[in-house]
């Protein structure tokens, strides 16, 4: 980043598989290693809308916001723990590539919606970014049951308690940067997924059994700027 930013992340869906740790190893780069909950790393999807995107230190009236949709990973760098993400389809094609280029972060221009339906959520997503893989999504979800945050150590907080990511620039460089936000509120999610192709445009086969799914009503984000790794 070339700018530390600030931005609201509301209504969430993390979506988690399981997934044998060499299966995700072999498509990180090389100074990172998949993190894992009890002998499992994972994949996640999560849609999300991103509200009130502006460098820190400007009004959030003067921010931008826009539906965002990320297939993300667990990992650790030297022990330090993160978010690795493999893609992240968002609205908007200015801004998709101004955050490849200045963020170092894989955003696609996609065509979204995100609109209250059925008591939830409902997302949909058509990949548009030219010359790139298609990817289509479409899900519902919401919350059920009660909130809670997440204790420490459990799985809730292993998939959604990440404070830094990582990323490549062009020259296959390692960077990062660290994010600051309160302790997620959690619900158990109720979530309908008709359509996604996340997984195959990203060189994964689909996933067995049912995901692991949590619902945050979100929170507000701080970020670092993006730094090269020692």
């Amino acid at each position: 980043m070339v700018l530390p930013i600030r931005m609201g992340w509301r209504h969430l869906l993390f979506a988690s598989w399981p997934l044998e740790p060499e299966t995700v190893a072999s498509h990180l780069p090389s100074d990172l290693e998949p993190d894992t909950y009890e002998g499992q790393a994972w994949l996640s999807v999560v849609p999300y809308r991103n509200v009130d995107v502006r460098p820190r230190g400007v009004p959030a009236a003067a921010g931008f916001s826009l539906p965002e949709l990320n297939l993300r990973t667990y990992v650790t760098c030297d022990g330090e723990p993160g978010v690795y993400f493999f893609s992240l389809d968002a609205q908007g094609l200015l801004g998709t590539v101004g955050a490849r280029f200045f963020h170092h972060l894989p955003y696609y221009y996609a065509r979204m919606t995100f609109r209250s339906a059925d008591g939830g959520i409902r997302v949909t997503s058509k990949r548009l970014h030219p010359g790139e893989r298609p990817v289509l999504f479409d899900a519902t979800y919401g919350p059920t049951g009660p909130e809670f945050t997440p204790e420490p150590g459990s799985r809730a907080a292993f998939l959604t308690e990440r404070y830094r990511f990582y990323t490549e620039d062009p020259a296959g460089r390692l960077r990062y940067a660290d994010i600051d936000h309160d302790r997620w509120t959690l619900h158990e999610a109720d979530v309908t997924i008709r359509e996604n192709t996340l997984f195959r445009a990203n060189g994964f086969a689909a996933p067995a059994g049912e995901p692991v799914c949590y619902y945050s009503p979100g929170t507000d984000i701080a970020a670092t700027r993006c730094r090269r790794w020692r």
